[in-house]
């Protein structure tokens, strides 16, 4: 019996790597320079973008929500309104203003004050190039606690224009066929609540390497 106690941590400690690569983020603030997918808990699509621009508005790059959960256009990395107020492995907190920057092309999530082509909401594009866009790429993290934690979800309010992130389920045709509308909402309500899901975690930590990829 003490001997198949002893196995008990050393087996856990060997499932450890795998389970930290699970779908669900382990308990935890979300971290400035931590890499994400973000899922709206109300239609289960992933916030997404790609170098599809659109065809009325803005002209910008489009963003909008795919279901599938293993899209490499869903990163999104999580920065502060300047590099020196969102330093890498810290916390999030409730009230913060961010920058929410496209991984693979670059663009920030950006809103203003062009109606969305589906539902006449307020459009949301990516804009901006290399990270660097300007004051409307500004989203406050509206949540219950003192920091944005992984479990819990929350809500982004645009600085700018005070609109909600959101999605209501209209979806593309051709060339995006199926993707959901992604647009500003001047209301709080259950069409834009957000969880963070699949990504790289960086750890709070004065190591800067250290991360927890999931």
């Amino acid at each position: 019996m003490r001997g198949s106690r002893r196995l008990v941590p050393l087996l856990l400690l060997a499932l450890l790597p795998g389970l930290c690569h699970g779908r669900e983020p382990a308990p935890g603030a979300v971290t400035c320079g931590s890499v994400l997918k973000l899922l709206n808990t109300r239609h289960s699509v992933r916030l997404h973008s790609h170098e599809v621009k659109y065809g009325s508005g803005s002209g910008q790059q489009s963003v909008t929500g795919v279901e599938a959960s293993d899209d490499a256009n869903s990163y999104w990395r999580i920065r502060g309104k300047s590099d020196s107020s969102c330093q890498r492995g810290t916390p999030v907190k409730c009230g913060q203003a961010i920058r929410l920057t496209h991984v693979n092309t670059g663009k920030n999530l950006h809103t203003h004050h062009f109606p969305s082509p589906l539902s006449n909401n307020q459009e949301v594009s990516a804009f901006g190039d290399d990270g660097e866009g300007d004051d409307l790429d500004f989203w406050i993290v509206q949540c219950s606690g003192t920091y944005w934690e992984r479990e819990d979800a929350v809500r982004f309010k645009h600085v700018g224009t005070e609109v909600f992130l959101s999605i209501t389920g209209e979806q593309y045709g051709h060339p995006i066929r199926g993707q959901r509308e992604v647009h500003g909402m001047p209301a709080a309500n259950h069409h834009n609540y957000w969880k963070a899901m699949e990504g790289v975690f960086i750890k709070p930590s004065l190591d800067p390497a250290k991360h927890d990829e999931l």
